[in-house]
């Protein structure tokens, strides 16, 4: 997990990096993966060390052979066309897709992996995106993450919001009563826990930035931190320990999951009024 965490790799590295990976769980070699693949063993190994890029085609080719979803057609898109800074794409092409368990603290917005695709247009566009064809680029990959929900064994998310989520308006009173509806929905799946931190709490732990914890079966806890410049991501212990502790704290505070999903329907119903 280290080398795959390393911000110094190249979209095309983390591709290899990935393919590699997948193969030497499979047991196989270079040359016997080819065949499967109907490319040569060659190309495979000047793919795996990031010195040829692969298709777009080989990438689903890949996908279909190891049964990962369209985890590699990911990682193909974001060589020629990356959708989002270089540290978050570790997180959303590497780490996230593979986590069993998801843990999220939001204090300013909902997570992206429950937005509706209105209000991540609003987001993005307040952002620093600049075209209309980049907003929809990152709304696009924003919105195929959410995919993870819909594998056959979906991933478990547990996420803590902060009560002033559900009052901000983020595209005004339509996307805020579109989005609260999909919130409360998604609440109530059975792989979907959201609790809701209310305003006037004492907990100060989670001023300081919003991050995600992913527990995986075959690697290290990672986590992933915002900051007003570069996020981080790390499997490194003494930082996940930090976080979780937090995380930890500021559950302590939130409300039940039960009136958590309440509070959100009141706070659509306040925006549908507003309409």
């Amino acid at each position: 997990m280290g080398n795959d965490l390393d911000p110094r790799l190249t979209p095309a590295q983390r591709f290899g990096r990935e393919l590699a990976r997948a193969r030497r769980e499979a047991g196989l070699s270079q040359t016997r993966l080819g065949t499967h693949l109907g490319v040569s063993s060659s190309l495979i190994g000047h793919i795996e060390i990031g010195n040829r890029n692969p298709s777009l085609d080989l990438a689903a080719r890949c996908d279909k052979f190891f049964k990962t979803d369209d985890h590699f057609t990911h990682l193909c898109r974001n060589i020629t066309a990356p959708t989002g800074p270089r540290w978050f794409l570790r997180w959303s092409e590497e780490i996230e897709p593979r986590a069993r368990v998801l843990r999220c603290w939001d204090p300013l917005l909902v997570p992206g992996l429950l937005q509706t695709e209105n209000y991540a247009r609003a987001v993005v566009r307040g952002g620093l995106a600049a075209s209309e064809q980049e907003v929809e680029n990152q709304v696009s990959a924003r919105i195929r993450r959410q995919l993870i929900f819909k594998r056959e064994t979906p991933t478990i998310l547990w996420a803590l919001l902060d009560e002033w989520v559900l009052r901000r308006p983020m595209g005004g009173p339509e996307v805020m009563y579109e989005q609260l509806d999909h919130l409360a929905a998604a609440a109530d799946w059975q792989n979907v826990k959201v609790q809701i931190v209310p305003h006037d709490t004492c907990c100060t732990t989670g001023l300081l930035s919003g991050f995600v914890l992913a527990e995986l079966s075959d690697a290290p806890t990672a986590v992933s931190v915002e900051s007003a410049g570069e996020g981080e991501v790390s499997a490194e212990h003494s930082l996940v320990s930090v976080v979780w502790d937090r995380y930890d704290r500021i559950r302590t505070e939130a409300l039940r999951p039960s009136q958590s999903l309440e509070m959100i329907k009141e706070a659509r119903d306040q925006w549908k009024q507003q309409i």
